[in-house]
């Protein structure tokens, strides 16, 4: 049997039950097509300002034009424009540690990764004193800091990975202050940037720890020296010449050769006494950089309300990849991401597919495929800061980034459980679908805070986020044993890797179930008038109650 029929023959034996509101059949065929096309080397790795990008733009512009949906872009166009900032760093010509004028050199892209973001010919660092600030955060609402006053102006910050209560035990000063295992946004490398930025430090370093950030030094390192920012104005413009990370063997080394015990300092960090400690070592980097503004695009599209085409559903996946590379084992030279999201955009083509067949909906459905989500979900950040489509009026945000290729399952997987409401419309439409809730399984990788949905929870918008990545589903075939072994296989060889490729293995029917219940889900809120919302406790529920007066 083709594949073609083999997967149109699913169909049938996929399709939800008639009490989860009638989603239609998704076609995992339609899917394989979708993916297998996006991912070809035709696209080139779909990175963002590149011929890739180019002609991904087309192909779904005319995708969107074949479904009959409408454009919902800028001045009644399909796209969005978001000028991005693009550098790359060339050879160092010098990277090192230096203590009482004895250099230790770095060897790139295995003792230490940076990149950058300023529009500067070279990034230079000279003789920046090093300075350990913990896991370098300030909350006062939590009665945390890890600052204690200390300057990092010109100076290089060192951070821990995650939050101070990450690893802490019962009876330590950190234990429970940050919801412990999970994650909140202070243990996200993209605020440890931030915070040294807003601080004037010159570089910051985060130590890789693969429990701590929830991938290996193989993902930390597959950016090849590239970054993205949004283009900022020239005051706004980050204070760091260099961001990035050292790995852990590096770091021990780095605390030993100060006089310093790493292990012991991780220890210290989780004190509310912490102090900031001067490594007495310098960093000394100059590295010649490549730099221009590349002109990228979200593409918008949508299926009109009928009744109040002004309240917005809005579905997202992101369109871009991570382009070329060095070659893989079989000489591979794009990463293209076939699963990350590549099967996130086929999923959204069905979805309006469905609606396309369905009744109009009484809200307008918005379908947002987002660029540069990879490089620090900055499409999705240039919409949530200029919305088409006016938040305190967008209902949800559904989001699709990554769904697992292992087969049916008896579950679905939560992201951000005690959140938002929409949480309660998952558990329900998963039951009517014969599955069950599980909470994701390594809450403290931080997912909620990893993908495009956060740009807009940042706003209030209340999100949903779907990520195959967040825990060993429940699989038919296999259990949970089997939906881990998926995840560790997916992350640990092939995520963000040129290994991220459709192949004749992967199994859509788990996929199928998580696209059918997001279907559902918007269904239900596109033809009605409720407004899902925070939970107590969520830290995004007083930013949506500010604006509750503009909703019915």
């Amino acid at each position: 049997m083709t594949l073609r029929l083999a997967a149109a023959a699913l169909v049938a034996t996929i399709s939800v039950p008639a009490s989860a509101q009638n989603a239609p059949a998704i076609d995992p065929a339609r899917l394989t097509e979708t993916v297998r096309t996006l991912a070809s080397d035709q696209f080139q790795g779909r990175a963002p300002g590149t011929i890739g990008e180019e002609r991904t733009i087309g192909y779904l512009i005319g995708r969107l034009q074949a479904l009959g949906l409408e454009p919902a872009g800028v001045d009644g166009g399909w796209t969005q424009p978001v000028p991005l900032l693009h550098t790359r760093l060339g050879t160092a010509t010098t990277l090192a540690f230096d203590r009482t004028g004895a250099a230790t050199p770095l060897a790139f892209g295995t003792d230490i990764y940076v990149s950058t973001l300023q529009p500067k010919d070279q990034a230079v660092v000279q003789n920046a004193p090093l300075v350990f600030v913990g896991y370098g955060v300030t909350a006062p609402e939590r009665g945390w800091d890890d600052f204690k006053g200390q300057d990092l102006k010109g100076k290089v910050a060192v951070f821990l990975i995650n939050d101070p209560d990450f690893v802490a035990a019962r009876g330590e000063d950190a234990f429970g202050k940050f919801g412990g295992r999970t994650m909140t946004y202070y243990g996200r490398w993209t605020y440890k940037f931030e915070e040294a930025a807003r601080r004037g430090a010159i570089a910051a370093l985060i130590v890789h720890d693969t429990d701590g950030v929830g991938y290996g030094w193989n993902v930390v390192k597959s950016g090849g020296g590239e970054n993205y920012g949004l283009v900022v104005p020239p005051e706004k413009m980050t204070s760091l010449a260099l961001q990035g990370w050292i790995s852990g063997e590096t770091a021990t080394k780095l605390f030993a050769d100060a006089g310093q015990d790493l292990a012991k300092l991780r220890i210290a960090a989780r004190r509310k006494d912490f102090k900031p400690v001067d490594l007495g070592t310098s960093f000394n980097a100059t590295v010649p950089v490549t730099h221009a503004v590349v002109q990228s695009q979200n593409v918008l599209a949508k299926i009109p309300g009928a009744k109040r085409p002004d309240e917005v559903v809005m579905y997202g996946a992101h369109w871009d990849a991570y382009g070329a590379g060095a070659p893989d084992e079989k000489g591979r030279i794009y990463r293209a991401g076939a699963n990350d999201d590549a099967l996130g955009v086929a999923g959204l083509f069905e979805i309006a597919r469905g609606f396309k067949a369905a009744p109009p909906p009484d809200r307008s459905i918005l379908f947002a495929f987002w660029t540069a989500e990879e490089r620090g979900l900055l499409g999705s950040e240039a919409y949530a800061a200029n919305p088409l489509y006016p938040v305190e009026k967008t209902v949800a945000n559904l989001g699709l980034d990554i769904l697992q290729t292992a087969g049916r399952a008896k579950d679905v997987i939560l992201i951000g459980k005690g959140q938002g409401t929409l949480e309660d419309d998952l558990a329900r439409v998963a039951a009517a679908q014969g599955r069950t809730v599980s909470v994701e399984s390594l809450p403290e990788r931080g997912l909620f805070y990893r993908a495009d949905h956060f740009s807009m929870a940042k706003r209030g918008v209340p999100v949903l986020l779907m990520m195959g990545i967040a825990g060993a589903s429940d699989l038919v075939d296999g259990g949970k044993p089997a939906g881990q072994a998926w995840v560790d296989a997916y992350t640990g060889k092939c995520y963000h890797q040129a290994c991220d490729a459709w192949g004749p293995d992967w199994n859509l029917d788990g996929a199928v179930q998580d696209i059918s219940l997001f279907y559902t889900i918007g269904d239900e809120l596109a033809r009605s008038g409720r407004w899902p919302g925070w939970k107590a406790g969520s830290e995004f529920k007083a930013i949506r109650d500010q604006s509750a007066a503009a909703r019915p």
